[in-house]
C-alpha cells in the first residue's frame, strides 16, 4: 500500500498502554476486556508475556522515548507492586522514559488495594485514577460495585497520603433513579477530596454487557440534560476547567497520556485486547490489536497481536477528527498535516459544512467544534467520513 504521508512527516509523540485484566468480579455496565480472578492472579507469567509482547513491539518505537504510561484494565491495582516493579524495570531498559513521564495506575478504593499505594508511588507511578463511580450505596449497588462510599473518601485520603499529588477521581451520571441533587451530591464529595482531575460521564448500555440484556430505569432525556448542565456548572465554580467532553481538570492537570490520544499521537499497547496506534517514518499509521482472552494472551503457542490495519489516506481525516474534536478548545489547524501527512485543503469541503451546520467554529488557524457540535459529535463527524 502506497503511504499516504510525505517524506517530511514526523513522528509524533509515543506513550504505552497496558492492560491488565482481571477484576474481583465483573460489573454490569463494563464492556471492556475485564474478567473475573481466581483466588491467584498469574502475576510471574502475565508480566513475562507483558515484556514479550513489548519486545515484538519494538520495531515501532523508532528511537523515541515515553512521554506517559497508563496501566488499565480491568483492576490493575490487583497486581502487587513487586509485579508492577518488575514490569516497569523492564520497560524502561527497552524504551527510555521522558525525564517528566507521566505513569499512571488505575486503582479500585476497596482496602487491599488501598494498603499498596505507597509501594506503588516508590516505583515511580505518580498518578492514580480511582474508579469511584458514586459515593450512594444505593447507585453503587446498582452498578454492582464492590466499595462502599466511606471507601471511596479513604482511597483519596490514603492516595494523598502515600505521597500521590496527582489523582483522578471517576464518576459516572445518569445512574439508575438518579435525581440531580444525587448527582450534585456525588461531585461535591469528589470535590471535597481535593483530585487534581475529575472524568465525569454518563452511564451508557454497551452491548455485550448484563445492562445491554437487563437494562435498569435510568432518567428522562430532560432530566439527564438537567443534570449534565447542573454539574458542569459545579465543577467549573470549583477551579476545574473542562477540556474534553468528560474530563476536568485543575490548571496544568490535564491527563497527558489521554491528550496524547486525542491530538493524534502514538501509542503502544501490550497486554490482553490492547489496542494501539503507530507510525513508521516511511509514513504508515496502522492500528493494532492484541489476543484478547488471557489464556490466550499467556499461550506461548499463540501470537500476541491478533490483528492490524493500515489507515487508507481517505481515512485519516476521520480518524484524526474523531479524536481531537472531543477537545474543549479543539487543536490547531496545522497539527492535521503534522499528524496526518496530508494538506490541510483536504478538509475544505467538509469544513464548510461543518460550519454552515454551526457545528465546527468558523476559525481557520484551529479546528474546534461549536458547543453545539460537542453535544452532536457524531453528528459533526458524519461529515468527515470517507
Amino acid at each position: 500500500m502506497n503511504s499516504p504521508i510525505g517524506g517530511s512527516f514526523q513522528l509524533p509523540p509515543l506513550a504505552l498502554y497496558i492492560h491488565i485484566p482481571w477484576c474481583v468480579r465483573k460489573c454490569p455496565y463494563c464492556d471492556f476486556n475485564s474478567h473475573a480472578a481466581g483466588p491467584t492472579l498469574p502475576e510471574e507469567e502475565y508480566v513475562d508475556a507483558l515484556l514479550a509482547d513489548l519486545d515484538a513491539d519494538l520495531v515501532h518505537v523508532h528511537g523515541r522515548e515515553l512521554t506517559s504510561i497508563f496501566f488499565g484494565g480491568g483492576t490493575p491495582s490487583l497486581f502487587s507492586a513487586k509485579a508492577l516493579g518488575r514490569l516497569m524495570i523492564g520497560v524502561e531498559q527497552r524504551v527510555r522514559f521522558a525525564r517528566d513521564i507521566e505513569i499512571t495506575l488505575e486503582a479500585n478504593p476497596g482496602t487491599f488495594e488501598q494498603a499498596k499505594f505507597r509501594d506503588y508511588r516508590s516505583l515511580g507511578i505518580n498518578r492514580l485514577s480511582i474508579g469511584v463511580q458514586s459515593f450512594q450505596e444505593a447507585k453503587l449497588k446498582a452498578l454492582g460495585r464492590i466499595h462502599d462510599g466511606n471507601e471511596a473518601i479513604r482511597a483519596a485520603d490514603m492516595a494523598r497520603a502515600a505521597g500521590f499529588d496527582n489523582f483522578n477521581l471517576d464518576l459516572m451520571h445518569g445512574l439508575p433513579e438518579q435525581s440531580i441533587d444525587d448527582a450534585l451530591f456525588d461531585l461535591r464529595t469528589a470535590i471535597a477530596q481535593g483530585p487534581t482531575h475529575l472524568s465525569w460521564y454518563q452511564l451508557t448500555m454497551e452491548p455485550n454487557t448484563v445492562f445491554w440484556s437487563q437494562p435498569p430505569q435510568l432518567p428522562e432525556d430532560d432530566l439527564l440534560w438537567d443534570i449534565q448542565e447542573a454539574g458542569q456548572a459545579l465543577i467549573a465554580e470549583q477551579g476545574y476547567a473542562q477540556y474534553e467532553v468528560s474530563a476536568y481538570a485543575q490548571p496544568g492537570k490535564p491527563a497527558r497520556h489521554n491528550l496524547n490520544y486525542w491530538t493524534f499521537g502514538d501509542f503502544l499497547g501490550i497486554g490482553a485486547g490492547a489496542h494501539a496506534k503507530l507510525s513508521s517514518p516511511a509514513g504508515h499509521i496502522v492500528r493494532t490489536w492484541k489476543t484478547r482472552l488471557p489464556k490466550d494472551y499467556l499461550d506461548p503457542g499463540k501470537a500476541f497481536q491478533a490483528g492490524e490495519r493500515v489507515l487508507a489516506g481517505e481515512e485519516l481525516p476521520f480518524e484524526f477528527l474523531m479524536n481531537v474534536l472531543r477537545l474543549t478548545d479543539g487543536v490547531p489547524a496545522a497539527l492535521f498535516s503534522e499528524r496526518t501527512g496530508l494538506p490541510l485543503a483536504q478538509l475544505d469541503g467538509a469544513r464548510r459544512e461543518a460550519e454552515a451546520r454551526k457545528l465546527l467554529l468558523t476559525d481557520p488557524q484551529r479546528l474546534t467544534a461549536s458547543r453545539e457540535g460537542q453535544l452532536f459529535l457524531n453528528d459533526l463527524l458524519q461529515h468527515f467520513l470517507p
